[in-house]
């Protein structure tokens, strides 16, 4: 059976006067997958993100979310996409519960419904002990976890998480990463996680991209990236990495 198509790039180019960020990137995710996006900061991650969310329009080429049009369609994307930045936003003298059902409620929830959803959410991120607790008062492993539950709370297809690991401790890191993909399991969810970090991206995805320069210069997952480059599946994710920056692919 066909995997199912819910994110699709083609040719999706964003240029800032004569920079260019992103640059023909061509790229197609199924529903299910867990795909890294790998590559230095400034490398064109976080750029590809914000036109996949509608956030910013792209140069040319196009984006296509469950077959939704983030151009023209912003609000439609954002219906069926979570959004994890690397710097969670929350109304810090609310408690982590309160922040949940505000959420839940501009999502349409009725009160009783979204205090529900919000407190089986919060249970299951590990928050149980601290949705009384003001989110000013939360470590940042708790607010990225509190934010895992804000972008489930719309029930999404598809979530993105940008940089969701920095300045989390290296305990609280193999936590946050156990529960993303227990996460996708349990919901079907199609997970993007974009970081420069080379061990955390090669625990938990599928495949991976690695970006350079604007440019996605390879896709696969990690046996197939090691044939692609070395002849064989016998190297790791940080073999293939060095290969492309010190100077095997210049």
């Amino acid at each position: 059976m066909t995997a199912e198509t819910v994110i699709e790039l083609v040719e999706l180019t964003k240029m800032y006067k004569t920079f260019t960020a992103v640059d023909h990137i061509n790229l197609t995710v199924h529903r299910g997958d867990i795909f890294g996006m790998l590559g230095p900061n400034g490398a064109g991650k976080s750029t590809t993100i914000l036109m996949m969310l509608g956030l910013t329009e792209p140069t040319s080429g196009t984006a296509a979310i469950c077959g939704v049009n983030p151009v023209g369609n912003p609000i439609g994307v954002k219906k069926i996409v979570g959004y994890l930045p690397e710097d969670v936003g929350f109304y810090d003298d609310m408690t982590g519960l309160e922040n949940i059902v505000y959420t839940a409620r501009l999502n349409g929830f009725a009160e009783d419904v979204a205090r529900i959803k919000a407190c089986a959410l919060l249970e299951r991120v590990g928050l149980k002990d601290d949705v009384k607790k003001k989110t000013g008062k939360y470590s940042k492993g708790m607010r990225q976890r509190l934010g895992l539950a804000d972008v489930l709370i719309k029930e999404p297809q598809i979530i993105i998480l940008d940089e969701p690991t920095t300045g989390i401790d290296p305990q609280g890191v193999r936590e946050f990463l156990d529960l993303i993909a227990e996460l996708r399991d349990e919901h079907g969810l199609t997970i993007l996680f974009s970081s420069h970090n080379l061990h955390q991206v090669g625990q938990i995805a599928d495949r991976v991209g690695i970006y350079r320069k604007g440019r996605l210069e390879a896709v696969g997952n990690i046996p197939s990236l090691s044939q692609q480059l070395f002849g064989d599946t016998g190297h790791n994710l940080e073999d293939v990495y060095n290969r492309f920056f010190e100077g095997g692919k210049e």
